[in-house]
């Protein structure tokens, strides 16, 4: 079983932990019990945390993403992105594990702080 770290009492401080596989992913009671820590459009789908974040216009919406770039370099985990417009998807799974790891929760965590700014 999966332990989770006392990081998650409060995610956006926590830091990733490199994966090269060989632990199993978070379990659907750990992915539940993880879920309310983040902003409420976070969402599971396919076995990948996704969440959709909408901007006012190309400018801001870049910079958004500039800024998730340098917190992923940050953390050595990345997200896949796409983006629009005025519009950014950002979907976390660990490659390494084919499911979700406590860095994606952090990450996203991470993201929420982001947007929050």
């Amino acid at each position: 079983m999966t332990t989770m770290t006392d990081t998650f009492c409060d995610l956006s401080k926590g830091k990733c932990k490199p994966c090269e596989g060989g632990i199993p992913p978070l379990t659907v009671d750990e992915i539940a019990a993880l879920m309310p820590k983040l902003a409420k459009d976070w969402q599971v789908v396919d076995g990948k945390l996704r969440r959709d974040f909408k901007f006012a216009d190309h400018y801001i919406t870049m910079t958004f993403v500039n800024a998730i770039a340098w917190v992923s370099h940050q953390q050595g985990h990345h997200p896949d992105l796409s983006v629009g417009w005025n519009t950014c998807r950002v979907e976390y799974i660990t490659h390494a594990i084919n499911g979700l790891s406590e860095s994606d929760f952090i990450c996203a965590a991470k993201i929420d702080a982001l947007f929050d700014l």
